[in-house]
């Protein structure tokens, strides 16, 4: 009997005891990972892909069609401004601008003989003193006539007379024959001093035209000069051309800058406006970045940007793996792109400008160029000193409401809280939690509100600082 008491006693000893051992488990509670609400710094940002870029550049360019000598220059060499970059062949210009000069000098010549009149004032002087002389030829042919007309009567006068004698034999035949030979000579005499009358008057006539047509001629000539001068502006306003052609066909550099692109190397005949070279400044180097209509809205002109990326490094100066810029310049109109996953997508261009100091330095360590990809990292909203969460601890309710688990009295319970900033590590908390506050840091989904839970704090947990993201809470 004595034994069986024992026996009884000792279970019941060990039920105890497993009861107690059970229940000093359930009294510690669900081992859960927690953070504490604390005030730090927080910032919010639009992460996004970029591509360095100039925003000017220089295009050397066949100013007119000819032939080019070859460009010894390369990709990447360094020129100044007004510096040799390209050469049209000399001999070409040179004969084109001796060819208009040459044009230009004989119309001048052609103009100075026309201006040249001496030969045709002689001319008319001696028109008039022509047409004089005619005039008195005519009233000497004209004196003539009036004794031809007198010795013509006389002779038929005296033909009738000698007839009539010679019927009475008073006269001889021979001089009946002499009187007839006198009178159609003097009738022949008479013929010809009226022709000479007419011929002379019809010379004088034309002669009179004569001092006219050379004041015409000289008339003329004032017209031919007009038409000259004309020429000779033409030729020279062509002159001007292929001189000032001459000079175009010396390309200089217009900025202190690099060479980025060679398209033509060799000798050869190329038409006006080929492109030659390509020349900018590394010095203006700056990003283009893409970003979403719906984050860009929230990008300011001048923000905080940090530009990272393989193409920046990790060594820049400070111990940084980013370099420093501002947004310089939103465009005001966005454009329709088609993502890698096939998702239309509406953007919008915004311009990012290096800090001076950083962009030297990656130019000199890294040989940043023009076309490299970048990351951009552009800082939208940021407070100094807030309560701030992890980003993990936050769920949303059934209301889709934020939430979170506090740690109050040994128990995980639901608290509603407010958000402000929020990135992809850490929320800001403007109600519902105060400095000191613990809550579970990723909770699980078996965890129930009021359930016993043990706090457990990372030793090395240390005040969460500013972290990259895109997000806003709602």
């Amino acid at each position: 009997m004595k034994r069986a008491t024992w026996l009884t006693i000792g279970g019941l000893v060990l039920v105890v005891g497993v009861i107690g051992v059970s229940a000093g488990s359930l009294w510690s509670g669900l081992p859960v990972d927690v953070a504490e609400v604390r005030e730090g710094p927080i910032q919010e940002f639009v992460d996004e892909r970029g591509k360095t870029r100039l925003p000017e550049t220089h295009l050397v360019t066949m100013p007119f069609g000819g032939r080019v000598e070859a460009i010894t220059l390369s990709e990447g060499d360094e020129v100044q401004k007004g510096e040799i970059v390209a050469q049209l062949v000399p001999l070409d210009l040179d004969l084109t601008v001796e060819e208009a000069r040459a044009v230009v000098e004989r119309l001048e010549a052609a103009i100075r003989e026309n201006a040249y009149s001496a030969i045709e004032e002689t001319a008319v002087k001696q028109a008039e003193q022509f047409v004089e002389s005619m005039r008195n030829t005519v009233l000497v042919a004209e004196t003539r006539l009036p004794p031809s007309i007198e010795k013509s009567d006389y002779h038929q006068k005296n033909l009738k007379r000698v007839e009539e004698l010679a019927k009475t034999k008073a006269q001889s035949e021979d001089e009946l024959d002499r009187a007839r030979l006198d009178a159609v000579q003097a009738k022949s005499d008479l013929a010809q001093d009226g022709l000479v009358v007419e011929a002379t008057r019809a010379l004088a006539l034309a002669t009179d035209m004569l001092p006219t047509m050379v004041r015409q001629y000289i008339e003329r000539k004032s017209f031919t000069e007009a038409v000259l001068k004309k020429q000779l502006a033409e030729a020279t306003a062509r002159l001007r051309q292929v001189e000032q052609n001459q000079k175009r066909g010396t390309m200089t550099s217009p900025v202190d800058g690099v060479v980025l692109d060679r398209p033509v190397t060799n000798e050869q005949f190329l038409p006006a406006g080929t492109e030659l070279l390509e020349i900018g400044r590394l010095e203006d180097l700056e990003v283009d970045a893409e970003v979403l209509s719906v984050d860009v809205v929230n990008v300011k002109e001048g923000a905080p940007v940090e530009i990272y990326g393989p193409a920046i490094g990790k060594n820049l100066p400070g111990a940084r793996d980013y370099a420093v810029g501002t947004v310089h310049r939103v465009y005001p109109a966005g454009f329709t792109k088609i993502s890698s996953l096939g998702v239309e997508q509406q953007r919008v261009i915004v311009i990012i400008h290096f800090k001076p100091e950083d962009l030297q330095w990656l130019r000199a360590k890294r040989g940043l160029g023009v076309g490299y990809r970048v990351r951009v990292r552009i800082r939208t909203r940021e407070a100094p000193s807030a309560l701030v969460i992890p980003r993990s601890s936050l769920f949303r309710g059934a209301d889709g409401q934020w939430n979170v688990y506090a740690i109050r009295g040994g128990r995980a319970r639901v608290a509603k809280v407010q958000i402000g900033i929020l990135n992809d590590e850490l929320a800001q908390v403007t109600d519902g939690l105060a400095p000191g506050d613990l809550i579970v840091r990723a909770p699980e989904g078996d965890l129930e509100d009021g359930q016993r839970v043990k706090a457990v704090v990372e030793e090395s947990e240390e005040p969460p600082g500013p972290s990259a993201g895109t997000q806003e809470a709602d």
